[in-house]
């Protein structure tokens, strides 16, 4: 599938990508009619989701039915008035409509919104209201329904709540097993019509609102080109073929969803294995990896740092062949341990919500524990300094070049916000806002959010580089690093820890942070240390699993 969309299909070296990756992009591409009902015509039996959950229920679908449901589920929103360019918010966790409905609505051309679970009613009526969301599909899960049915006499522009179930509450509509297996999409006209159609290219297809590490979330609206850039995630990073079981840590209201368990692996034609889950137990997740044969895998940081404490010879993964990891930098500790169990080296990569992988250790590179990655050749990656290119070691804005063209996968714009849009993206150059060095060879270097940098008596330090010393000692579990308040320097480092199981009796031992001061010392300059150190149970993160600084820098003001 992958040739129809690219001028050279294979590489055989990353020279090679870098100088010849090029995309062809069809008119009007649509990734449900392009991609999904190609696969349905010309490999129906093939699979494409493995679904399962914490209850040991399984499901298998073919991309066959994936076609068939999605066509059911357009045949059921369109007798209910949804049509192109309405809002429709989705808060469905890991439930396996998830996969046919946001194909579904590709086809209709209506905006997904891919929603958390976690979303209070306060959440729920600021992104209602900001958006005019039309349409709110959730699964019937009672504390999800509780606030939607809390914000709904806040939100005039909602018109109807959907449940799939199990709980369908008074004045919402259903949406059973029955319309989305059993529907009318076949016979349907409105299914055959909105395919002569054929909505895309430059439509607006997804918006997400960002999981906010500071601020209110923005709304990052994204064209249908948007799902065929993640090609390059697939196939390239993820290292994934169309015999691969692909599993993605992420619930489906991240952007990481459509990252890891969606656009680009059904481009490629593997299978997406989906674990439904409520409660996160690092052993679980394991024993489905043994038991299904997983054979690449893709998780946050966080998730890592909770398996290498596990006794992972326990579990039979010598299916497992290909591992990946973003979302936040990955402490090179981590990493160097996650090999040494697995001999599986853990390949980075980094993007945002506004954009695909822009970063990346890829197929043929050799992976440096706690590097991102070179460039994505799709798009003209800059590190900025004062306005001028950083040299090699030096720190410097991660920035997209698109003066001379709009790489395919960076967002149409921050919606109905075209001050904060030039805010990041003028004068030729999306501003990323991150920060980063790159060595000699070309490998980048995360060192933090522009707002993260501490400076200190004259020195600028990287949050990110005193978390990594820090979590080379066993005690640390996870730890985030930030600036507080300091007459003399001012700015001094702070780190907040959480320690690691067996070890929290020492948060109460008063030399245990200097001893982990020390340690810092030992393994960076003295000058990055932390001068204080405290202790928590656990770290304010988003629903992506990254750390929020911002909220322990609000908490240490208030």
């Amino acid at each position: 599938m992958i040739e129809h969309f690219l001028k050279q299909a294979e590489f055989s070296s990353m020279e090679d990508f870098e100088q010849h990756f090029e995309f062809v992009v069809p008119e009007k591409f649509n990734f449900a009619y392009d991609v999904m009902d190609r696969w349905a015509a010309e490999q129906p039996d093939k699979l494409a989701l493995l679904w399962t959950n914490d209850r040991g229920e399984e499901r298998r679908y073919t991309f066959g039915d994936i076609k068939r449901m999605s066509d059911n589920i357009v045949s059921y929103l369109c007798r209910i008035g949804v049509k192109k360019d309405d809002m429709v918010m989705c808060i469905l966790k890991r439930r396996y409509q998830f996969w046919p409905l946001i194909i579904a609505l590709h086809k209709i051309g209506a905006v997904v919104i891919p929603a958390t679970y976690l979303l209070t009613d306060k959440d729920i009526v600021y992104r209602c209201n900001e958006a005019d969301i039309k349409t709110i599909i959730a699964c019937g899960d009672t504390e999800i329904l509780h606030h939607i049915d809390a914000a709904y006499p806040h939100c005039p522009t909602v018109q109807q709540r959907i449940s799939i179930g199990p709980e369908v509450p008074e004045g919402w509509l259903a949406m059973t097993e029955d319309d989305v297996h059993s529907g009318n999409g076949a016979t349907d006209p409105a299914v055959e019509h909105l395919r002569q159609v054929h909505y895309g290219g430059s439509d607006h297809m997804i918006m997400y609102f960002t999981s906010g590490t500071s601020g209110e979330p923005k709304m990052v609206i994204h064209d249908y080109t948007y799902a065929l850039a993640h090609l390059t995630t697939a196939a390239f990073w993820h290292n994934i073929t169309p015999d691969s079981l692909h599993l993605t840590v992420s619930d489906t209201g991240w952007g990481k969803a459509v990252w890891g368990k969606l656009y680009g692996q059904w481009i490629v034609g593997a299978a997406v294995f989906v674990y439904d889950h409520d409660l996160f137990r690092p052993a679980d997740i394991l024993k489905k990896m043994e038991q299904y044969h997983v054979t690449s895998f893709c998780a946050p940081p966080t998730i890592y740092r909770y398996l290498v404490r596990e006794d992972l010879k326990r579990y039979d993964l010598s299916a497992l062949r290909y591992v990946t990891t973003a979302g936040e930098a990955l402490n090179p500790s981590v990493s160097d341990k996650f090999f040494d169990i697995m001999h599986l080296r853990i390949y980075e990569g980094f993007g945002q919500t506004e954009t695909t992988c822009t970063l990346g250790t890829f197929k043929w590179m050799k992976a440096k524990p706690g590097s991102m990655g070179k460039p994505n050749p799709q798009y003209d990656i800059h590190l900025m300094v004062d306005g001028r290119e950083a040299h090699d070691d030096e720190v410097g804005e991660i920035v997209i070049k698109t003066s001379e063209r709009i790489p395919l996968g960076l967002f149409n714009e921050y919606y109905r916000n075209p001050e904060l849009t030039h805010e990041v993206w003028h004068d030729g150059f999306y501003h990323t806002g991150d920060l980063a060095r790159r060595d000699s060879d070309g490998y980048y270097y995360y060192v933090g959010r522009v707002d993260d940098v501490i400076k200190s008596a004259g020195y600028r330090i990287g949050p990110f580089e005193v978390e990594n010393a820090l979590m080379t000692h066993p005690a640390v579990l996870e730890c985030a690093v930030t600036a507080v308040p300091d007459e003399q320097r001012g700015q001094a480092v702070k780190a907040t820890v959480v320690l690691a199981k067996g070890w929290e009796a020492k948060k109460n031992v008063h030399s245990f942070a200097h001893e982990l001061k020390e340690h810092v010392k030992r393994m960076t300059a003295a000058y990055k240390a932390p001068r204080i150190i405290e202790f928590v149970d656990e770290l304010p993160k988003t629903i992506s699993g990254k750390i929020r600084r911002v909220e322990i820098r609000e908490g240490e003001a208030n």
